[in-house]
C-alpha cells in the first residue's frame, strides 16, 4: 500500500465532489476519475475490486464507492473522511428544502409543484425498475423470482420478507438450472509482500470497524433514556438500510413499507415528496431519511435519521472488506445476491404500482409522467428531467 493519503485533503475532495454529485450511481464514474486517474489515490486494479464489493453489499452504490476509494487512500479514517465529506452537501441541502417544504404546504404553486413531482418520482422509479431489469432478468427463473416480490410487496407484504426469502432461495434454484452468476471468478495471483501489507490493511479495517460499531450501539442505548422517539426513528432507519440490497433505489420499498404502511409515520403523497425533494439535491436517494426524520422530529430528527440510514452500510464496507476477495467467487453467495436482485426488480415494479395508485391523476400529470420516463430511458440527466417536470407542473397543474 502506498503512504496513506491525508484525511482532511480526503474530506475537501469528496467534499467537492458532493456538491454536484448528481445521479445516483453514475458518479461512480466520478469518483474514479477523482482517484484514480487525478488523484492517482487508488489503482484501478484496487477501484475494480471495489465496484465489485458495492455491487453485492447493501447501501448506496456511490456513498459505498466514495467509502472504499477513500478507504483504499487512507485507511480507515479516510474512509470516513470520504463517506461524511460526499454525503454532507446533500444533508444540508435535503435539510433546507424539508424546512421549506414544511413551511410552504398550503402555497398553491407549491402544491402545484409537488403534484408534478410526485408523477415525476413515479416515472424515476419505473425506468429504474426499467434498468435492474434489462441487466438482470435472463430466464425464467429470474422472471420467477421478480413476479414473485412484486406481488408479495403489492399486497402488504414486508420486503425484508422478500430479501430473506430470496437469500435462502437463490443458492437452490440457480444450482438446480446450472445458472451461473455473472460476477468475475477471475483469481488474480499476489505476491508474498502484497499479501502481507494486505493481511495488515485487513486487520487494521476491521478493527476499526469494530470500533464504530461498538460507539453506535453506545450511541443507541443512550437515545433509548434520553430520546426514544428518535431511537425508534433511528432503529427503523438502520433495518432500512441493512436491507437495502442493490442500490439507493432498494431503500424505496422497505421506506414505503415500514413508514407509510407499517407505521403509519407519513402517508403515501408526503414521502413521495420527500423521494421528489431527494432528486432535486445532489446525492443518493436515500436522503429521503433526511425529510423523514426533520417532518417528525425536527432538526435532531433529521440528523439522527440520515446517521443511521448511512451507518450500516458504511460499516459493512469496513467490516466485509477483509474477506471479500474470499467469498466473493463462492457459488452459493453469487446465487444468493442473483436472487436478491432479481427480488428488488419485483420490488421497484410494486412500488411503482403503488405510488400510482396513491396519486389523483389528470391528463396532463399522466403526460408529465410518460415525458419524463422517455427522458430517463433515454438516458436524459435526471436533474434536467426533474427540474423542468417541476416547471412544468407549476404552470400547468
Amino acid at each position: 500500500m502506498k503512504h496513506p493519503v491525508s484525511s482532511i485533503e480526503i474530506f475537501a475532495s469528496f467534499l467537492r465532489l458532493g456538491l454536484t454529485a448528481f445521479g445516483g450511481p453514475a458518479m461512480v464514474a466520478y469518483i474514479r476519475e477523482l482517484c484514480v486517474k487525478k488523484k492517482a489515490w487508488v489503482s484501478p486494479e484496487n477501484f475494480q475490486e471495489g465496484i465489485a464489493l458495492v455491487q453485492t453489499v447493501p447501501g448506496a452504490t456511490a456513498m459505498q464507492a466514495a467509502a472504499y476509494a477513500g478507504l483504499r487512500a487512507g485507511g480507515s479514517p479516510g474512509a470516513l473522511a470520504a463517506y461524511t465529506g460526499f454525503a454532507l452537501p446533500t444533508f444540508i441541502f435535503m435539510l433546507l428544502l424539508s424546512a421549506a417544504y414544511k413551511m410552504g404546504q398550503d402555497v398553491p404553486a407549491i402544491i402545484s409543484l409537488f403534484n408534478g413531482l410526485q408523477v415525476i418520482v413515479i416515472a424515476l422509479v419505473a425506468n429504474a425498475a426499467t434498468s435492474f431489469s434489462k441487466k438482470t432478468i435472463k430466464s425464467w427463473h429470474d422472471i420467477l423470482l421478480t413476479l414473485a416480490g412484486a406481488l408479495y410487496i403489492i399486497f402488504s407484504g414486508s420486503p425484508v420478507t422478500v430479501i430473506i426469502c430470496s437469500v435462502a432461495i437463490g443458492p437452490l434454484l440457480y444450482r438446480r438450472t446450472g445458472k451461473a452468476a455473472d460476477n468475475d471468478r477471475k483469481q488474480v495471483e499476489k505476491t508474498a509482500e502484497y499479501k502481507k501489507n494486505q493481511q495488515k490493511f485487513q486487520q487494521q479495517t476491521f478493527r476499526f470497524g469494530l470500533g464504530l460499531t461498538i460507539i453506535m450501539a453506545i450511541l443507541l442505548i443512550l437515545l433509548i433514556f434520553f430520546m426514544p422517539k428518535q431511537f425508534t426513528l433511528a432503529c427503523l432507519m438502520l433495518k432500512i438500510d441493512i436491507f437495502a440490497f442493490g442500490g439507493g433505489y432498494a431503500s424505496l420499498p422497505l421506506m414505503l413499507h415500514e413508514i407509510v404502511e407499517a407505521r403509519h409515520l407519513l402517508d403515501e403523497k408526503t414521502l413521495l415528496d420527500g423521494i421528489a425533494l431527494g432528486q432535486v439535491t445532489p446525492g443518493p436517494i436515500v436522503i429521503t431519511a433526511t425529510f423523514v426524520g426533520y417532518l417528525l422530529y425536527g432538526i435532531s430528527g433529521a440528523i439522527i435519521a440520515t446517521i443511521a440510514i448511512f451507518t450500516p452500510s458504511f460499516l459493512v464496507i469496513l467490516l466485509v472488506t477483509p474477506w471479500f476477495d474470499k467469498i466473493k467467487t463462492n457459488t452459493s453467495f453469487q446465487h444468493a445476491m442473483r436472487a436478491v436482485v432479481c427480488s428488488f426488480v419485483g420490488l421497484l415494479i410494486a412500488v411503482t404500482i403503488r405510488f400510482s395508485l396513491a396519486i389523483e391523476w389528470q391528463w396532463l400529470s399522466a403526460i408529465i409522467c410518460l415525458a419524463a420516463f422517455i427522458a430517463l430511458y433515454r438516458k436524459v440527466d435526471i436533474l434536467w428531467v426533474v427540474l423542468g417536470g417541476g416547471l412544468l407542473s407549476t404552470i400547468l397543474l
